[in-house]
């Protein structure tokens, strides 16, 4: 594949078209003014919405504020992107940044003053001025927090904790990226290196086993020695949850967290528990692993070596384009219709150039289109990351057209089953038109580490933070030694008897960033069991879940989450959903067994 030294070298219909959003810098700044001028005019609604006319008038302002400001910041944000070392572009996101600041405040008194009102006082100003009827679900939405929401004094010195509320999270953040050294591990020839998170992430998958253990013992070293530190902001961060849903009056930490999407406790329980009576196909993956690698033990820095060697696919970006819409195909010609558009129209930023943003996303924006950002490697995982953001993207184009600014976009409960639906259909098509049985084994056995990583994991985290959670509800100091046997126990329980333990697997806890945004994982893999049901459904030719799929794909936020995908045919509050991701996986594990 070609290495870029610079964007400039990088094709032009393999760029993103930012003009799309802005044609030149100066109009830039022309609606970042506009946006400073329009946030002065919301400001002097305070102390003066009075009835309906006043209170759709600074609804209305306040939502064509937030269309601009939106496009003002995307235009900052990609442009960084785009080149992380750019001066120029840096100060653009950083007065957006400072505009976002004035903007907050300037909108900072509507929800005390809206919660102040009692229902009658609403209804009677929805019914005499016709244009909230287009806010009116948004205004009983935010009613939904009114048992939640303390005095305005309250809420005022509350607002002025929010930093120290959020000390933890920064803390391990800064620890985590600036000032963790990992140990050190050998190169080929024969010199001592400091370990690096991307050298890691290859040396784990190494095929010479010395090398995995002893970039596995250098990444664990740091966490090991600061294992008080970061016991210790991580139970702060966890003692402010419990904190903040007690002051709030919710019944605990996880109902809290589960509030915005109107989730039951029992969606998060019944995860847990559904995986846990299925986790035996995961165990026997294990064995299988064991028994590939053909080792005595097997240990947790042998669970991401690939088990199929020397079949490494070279997939250039045109070819991996042209297999997607193939693959997509049985969503149907609108949906690969989009794809099209996607590529011909610049939507997607695909080479990786010096400077430019690591990883992939796609950020749709409403009034425009989506923008996707990759960095491509012309390799298996770039195939699959394609697929996953073009699923995303897809999700945000077909929510903006269908849906009013309002209620476009959509919640990150469903998100992840966009993406993942492209990637089963992709994976299942892959393997109908592989006749090499060396690659067909490659292509399952990379399913099937990506659904243990998406799915049992997070799985596992999830668990991992209701005890905490719990602990700290029922007053029990957590620190190393609590976090270490409830990882431990739940990482035996997941993984089975075959894994050998290492000292340094019981400190997993003290790396999962996650974990500092409370109950946040278990989406992944509701998101992930929802589009194994669907896809599967799909693949089965059955035209209701197709049209179901792609009207929930139109639907934006329209409704709950969990509404929008009982819909679709998937009920997250019944088993059957996790019953059937871990069937399917059962049944991956098998073929990979007879192969």
């Amino acid at each position: 594949m070609t290495a870029y030294t610079s964007r400039n070298e990088v094709p032009q219909n393999e760029k993103w078209n930012l003009e799309d959003i802005y044609s030149n810098v100066s109009k830039w700044e022309s609606d970042l003014q506009l946006v400073e001028d329009m946030a002065g005019k919301l400001k002097e609604f305070d102390g003066a919405i009075h009835d309906g006319k006043s209170l759709y008038h600074y609804l209305k302002q306040r939502e064509e504020l937030s269309y601009k400001f939106n496009h003002v910041y995307a235009y900052a944000m990609l442009r960084v992107d785009e080149d992380t070392r750019d001066a120029g572009s840096q100060s653009l996101l950083d007065r957006a940044k400072g505009l976002s600041v004035k903007v907050s405040a300037s909108t900072s008194f509507f929800m005390p003053y809206l919660l102040g009102l009692d229902k009658e006082t609403l209804n009677s100003y929805i019914a005499e001025e016709a244009g909230l009827k287009y806010f009116e679900e948004d205004l009983f939405e935010s009613f939904r927090y009114k048992a939640h929401v303390l005095t305005k004094d309250q809420e005022e010195v509350l607002s002025q904790l929010g930093e120290a509320f959020s000390a933890p999270s920064t803390t391990f953040g800064m620890m985590n990226n600036a000032d963790i050294k990992f140990g050190e591990v050998t190169t080929a020839n024969g010199e001592k290196v400091p370990l690096t998170r991307g050298m890691y992430a290859k040396l784990v998958e190494d095929e010479d086993r010395e090398k995995r253990r002893e970039a596995y013992k250098a990444y664990y070293k740091p966490y090991v020695e600061w294992k008080n530190s970061i016991a210790s902001t991580l139970s702060a961060a966890i003692k402010n949850n419990v904190t903040l849903a007690k002051i709030r009056k919710y019944p605990s930490a996880l109902e809290k967290a589960l509030f915005g999407d109107m989730v039951p406790k029992e969606v998060y329980e019944n995860l847990i528990t559904t995986t846990k009576e299925n986790i035996s196909a995961l165990h026997r993956y294990s064995e299988i692993r064991k028994k590939k690698l053909q080792v005595d033990e097997l240990r947790q820095y042998d669970m991401s070596v690939p088990l199929v060697q020397g079949v490494k696919q070279v997939i250039p970006y045109e070819e991996a384009y042209e297999t997607m819409i193939k693959a997509l195909a049985p969503l149907g010609e609108e949906y690969t219709a989009i794809l099209k558009e996607f590529k011909d129209a610049r939507y997607i930023d695909v080479r990786e150039t010096p400077g430019k943003r690591s990883g992939a996303y796609n950020l749709g924006i409403y009034g425009v289109h989506p923008f996707i950002l990759l960095n491509h490697q012309d390799d298996l995982d770039s195939l699959f990351t394609l697929a996953h953001e073009c699923g995303h993207g897809v999700h945000s184009k077909l929510s903006s057209q269908h849906q009013p600014q309002i209620t476009a976009r959509y919640s990150i409960f469903v998100a992840e089953v966009a993406s993942t639906v492209n990637e089963v259909l992709l994976i299942n098509y892959l393997l109908n038109h592989e006749k090499n049985p060396d690659v067909r084994k490659h292509l399952l056995n990379h399913f099937i580490d990506q659904f243990k990583g998406t799915f049992f994991t997070q799985v596992m985290f999830a668990e991992f933070e209701k005890i905490t959670h719990e602990l700290a509800e029922k007053g029990i100091p957590l620190n190393v030694e609590i976090f270490n046997q409830t990882y431990e126990s739940l990482f035996r329980e997941y993984n089975g008897e075959v894994v050998e333990f290492d000292d340094e697997v019981k400190f997993g806890w003290s790396r999962i960033p996650h974990f500092y945004r409370p109950f946040y994982v278990y989406k992944y893999a509701t998101g992930f069991a929802s589009a194994i049901h669907l896809a599967a459904k799909i693949l089965e030719g059955d035209k209701e879940t197709l049209q179901t799929y792609l009207q929930f794909l139109k639907s934006g936020s329209c409704d709950y989450p969990l509404e929008l995908l009982k819909k679709t045919g998937v009920d997250l509050t019944t088993p059957l959903p996790i019953e059937n991701a871990m069937k399917k996986f059962g049944e991956l594990v098998e073929e990979f067994s007879r192969l």
